[in-house]
C-alpha cells in the first residue's frame, strides 16, 4: 500500500535517510520542511514532488522561492516557524516524521498530534522539553507516537509482545560511548571540535555528534525513554556497547532480557516507525554474525561525562529541569562548534543550570519557551 508522509527536517541526516526508505518503498511525500539547505531541498523537491514545502530561515525561503518561480507544479511554500507548524498540522499524510533538530521541533510535534496525525518522532527534544505536553496530547487525540531513535525503536520493538510488555522491569539503554570512551577529565580538557566530530560508528549531524561525545545525547535519550515507556530514571540503565550492534534491551519480571540487534544504520528504525506494525524489506544490509568478533559491554562514566549526570539529575527533579538542561546544552554546543569554549565547558554549563533551580511543578508551552530562554541566557552569562 502506498503511504503518504510529511517529513520535517528533510535535509538533515535522519531526513535524507528517511527519503531513502520512501524511495525504496515508493512512498508519496506530501510535505517537506527544512531550515536553510536550499540546494538539498531543491533536489528533494524535483525527485519527490511534494505539495507543500516549509522553509524556516527567511533568506533560504527567498532563495528557494526565486529558484522555483515560473516552474510548473512547484510546491506551495510556507515560511518560518509558523510555516513548519502549519505543514505539520495539514491533512494529507498518513504519518508525520519529525526529524527537526532541537527545541524547534516541539511545536511541530504538538501541531501534528493535535490535528490527529500519527507521529514518527526523531526529535527527542519534543519529549525532553515538552514531556507531559506531548504525552497528554497523544492520549487526548488517540494518535500513535512511534520512536525513531535507534535505541527507543529497539525498546519499542522488544515490547511488541503485549503480555510481556506489562511486566517490563528495566530498560537497558545502550550507548556507543562516542569518540572519547575510556578517557578521563584531564584527557578531555584539550579535545577540539575536530576530535569530537569523529564518531566511531554513526554518520550524524554536527550537533548530535557533539552530544554523543559528551554523552548528553544519552542523557536526553534517558529522559525521552522515561516519557515513552513510563519508567523512572532508576529503572533505565545506561550501558556502553561500543560496536553499536545491540541497540537496546528490556528486562521483564522474570529477569528475561530481550534485545534488538542490527547493523548501525538509522534506516532500520526509520522504516519500522513508518511501516509499524509491519516489517518490509530494508535498504540496510543484514547483520553478519560470522563477521562479529565481539560484543563488548561497559558502564557509562558519568563522573567524567557530566552531561549524563546532569540529565539524570534533571529527570529526577522533574518539571522544567530537563528543558533547562536541553536549552543550556544547545547554546553551549553552538559556542563549542564556533571554537568559543572548551569541550569540558559544555558539561559544566549544563550541570550548572540544572543545579541553579528546583524547576518543579506543572508547566505550559509558554513556560517551556521561557525556561529555554532562561537557560540560554545562563550560558551566555557563564561562558
Amino acid at each position: 500500500m502506498n503511504k503518504v508522509i510529511t517529513l520535517l527536517g528533510s535535509t538533515g541526516s535522519i531526513g535524507t535517510q528517511s527519503l531513502d526508505v520512501a524511495r525504496m518503498h515508493g512512498y508519496s511525500v506530501f510535505g517537506l520542511a527544512a531550515n536553510s539547505s536550499v540546494d538539498k531541498l531543491l533536489a528533494q523537491i524535483y525527485e519527490f514532488h511534494p505539495r507543500y514545502v516549509a522553509v524556516v530561515d527567511p533568506a533560504a525561503y527567498e532563495k528557494l522561492s526565486a529558484a522555483l518561480t515560473g516552474q510548473p507544479d512547484a510546491p506551495k511554500l510556507l515560511q518560518g516557524a509558523e510555516g513548519l507548524r502549519e505543514l505539520a498540522a495539514m491533512d494529507g499524510p498518513d504519518i508525520v516524521l519529525n526529524a527537526v533538530v532541537g527545541i524547534a521541533g516541539l511545536p511541530a510535534s504538538l501541531a501534528a498530534i493535535e490535528n490527529g496525525h500519527d507521529l514518527a518522532l526523531a526529535n527527542k527534544e519534543s519529549l525532553v522539553t515538552g514531556g507531559h505536553l506531548v504525552t497528554d496530547a497523544v492520549k487526548k487525540h488517540g494518535v500513535k507516537l512511534l520512536p525513531v531513535d535507534s535505541e527507543h525503536s529497539a525498546i519499542f520493538q522488544c515490547l511488541q509482545d503485549a503480555p510481556s510488555a506489562k511486566t517490563l522491569e528495566k530498560i537497558l539503554l545502550t550507548a556507543s560511548g562516542g569518540p572519547f570512551f575510556g578517557m578521563k577529565t584531564e584527557e578531555l580538557r584539550t579535545k577540539t571540535k575536530a576530535d569530537a566530530l569523529k564518531h566511531p560508528n554513526w554518520n550524524m549531524g554536527a550537533k548530535i555528534t557533539i552530544d554523543s561525545a559528551t554523552l548528553m545525547n544519552k542523557g536526553l535519550e534517558l529522559i525521552e525513554a522515561a516519557w515513552l515507556f513510563g519508567l523512572p530514571e532508576d529503572k533505565i540503565q545506561i550501558v556502553v556497547q561500543r560496536e553499536s550492534i545491540i541497540h537496546s534491551a528490556v528486562q521483564f519480571a522474570d529477569h528475561s532480557i530481550i534485545a534488538q540487534l542490527g547493523v548501525p544504520d538509522m534506516r532500520i528504525p526509520i522504516q519500522y516507525a513508518l511501516t509499524w506494525p509491519d516489517r518490509l524489506p530494508s535498504p540496510v544490509p543484514e547483520l553478519d554474525f560470522t563477521a562479529l568478533t565481539k560484543l563488548s559491554i561497559a558502564q557509562a562514566d558519568e563522573e567524567t561525562f557530566r552531561c549524563l549526570a546532569a540529565c539524570k539529575k534533571a529527570i529526577r527533579k522533574g518539571g522544567l529541569a530537563p528543558c533547562a538542561a536541553n536549552g543550556a546544552n544547545e547554546a553551549a554546543v553552538a559556542h563549542f562548534l564556533r571554537n568559543e569554549i572548551g569541550f569540558l565547558d559544555i558539561g559544566r554549563l549544563v550541570e550548572g543550570i540544572v543545579d541553579s533551580d528546583s524547576f518543579g511543578g506543572d508547566y505550559t508551552l509558554a513556560d517551556v519557551y521561557e525556561c529555554d530562554r532562561m537557560a540560554r541566557a545562563y550560558v551566555e552569562a557563564h561562558i
